[in-house]
């Protein structure tokens, strides 16, 4: 079960109206909820964005250890040999 703890916050009361005009007095908690989770990872994403850490690193990704068109390549080759393959089956099957 996810751990939940009460807030207690304060809401201008015209914020509160417009939200119950969408949701619904029932509907507040979870229209927060969905509103803040939403925020959250927004402002993470543009501090990410903001910083000098690199998407990913090298480690990340080795089948791009000897550069991107070699694995371009190799994609390609394996893409072809299994369009091969299911060619071959097909001219199998009975008809």
């Amino acid at each position: 079960m996810i751990d939940t703890q009460r807030a207690h916050i304060l809401i201008p009361g015209d914020l509160l109206r417009e939200i119950d005009a969408l949701v619904g007095p029932r509907g507040r908690s979870a229209f927060l909820l969905e509103t803040a989770r939403q925020e959250v990872k927004r402002r993470k994403l543009l501090r990410f964005l903001e910083s000098e850490d690199p998407a990913w690193t090298a480690e990340d990704h080795p089948e791009l250890a000897e550069g991107s068109g070699a694995w371009v390549r190799q994609l390609r080759v394996q893409g072809e040999r299994r369009g091969a393959e299911g060619k071959r089956r097909r001219e199998r099957k009975p008809k």
